[in-house]
């Protein structure tokens, strides 16, 4: 069975990078345009990992990352953090909250492909 992973970006042209990426490489592919967007559609779906741009309206992927990992299913899914923040700063308040990585936009397709495979549970 193919392994989900969630993007939730506000951009539509980085959904649909990801999306097309991502599915090409055999996977199924949700897609959210903020957290809060991301948070409802995530209710008890499974999901076996998150890709997450950080500064979005409504509701910042810091927050939802936060939000996330206050939920029992969803504790231990590992987030890939995609942005163009490439502080130190904002590296440290995503790992504290729980990313597993952080890819700095603009990336290259195979770049993030690898990031995936390699923190996907198989």
């Amino acid at each position: 069975m193919a392994k989900t992973v969630m993007v939730i970006d506000d951009s539509a042209s980085i959904r649909q990078v990801m999306s097309l990426t991502l599915a090409k490489a055999g996977y199924d592919v949700a897609e959210a345009c903020d957290g809060a967007d991301a948070l409802g559609k995530l209710a008890g779906q499974k999901v076996n990992l998150i890709v997450c741009d950080v500064n979005m309206p409504n509701m910042d992927g810091i927050t939802f990352l936060k939000s996330l990992k206050d939920k029992p299913g969803y504790k231990f899914t590992p987030v890939i953090m995609l942005t163009t923040e490439s502080q130190e700063s904002k590296k440290q308040e995503g790992k504290a909250a729980g990313a597993k990585a952080w890819v700095v936009k603009p990336f290259k397709p195979e770049q993030m492909l690898e990031a995936v495979s390699k923190l996907i549970a198989p």
